[in-house]
């Protein structure tokens, strides 16, 4: 159960780094663009070794069910944030 509270958290991290990137890409923001797209594909690719490494058939489904809703999450609390960057 533990793990797939962590799956769930993974995906809100990952939706909301990814969030982040958007949004410094389309302020123009080079490094704060560039960590963030690093960082994103950094949780997806752990998430997804972990998946498909560690777990078995009947675990592996229910990981990537808490993680898509983790996801979902992650977009919905990103677009509720009201991050404000200064445009240079």
């Amino acid at each position: 159960m533990i793990s797939y509270l962590v799956y769930f958290l993974a995906g809100v991290l990952q939706d909301i780094l990814f969030t982040l990137n958007i949004r410094f890409v389309a302020l123009r923001k080079l490094w704060p663009a560039v960590v963030t797209s690093f960082l994103t594909v950094v949780v997806g690719m752990l998430v997804l070794y972990n998946i498909l490494s560690d777990l078995d058939t009947k675990q592996s489904i229910p990981a990537i069910v808490a993680y898509a809703l983790g996801i979902a999450a992650g977009t919905f609390f990103a677009m509720k944030l009201k991050l404000e960057f200064k445009k240079k």
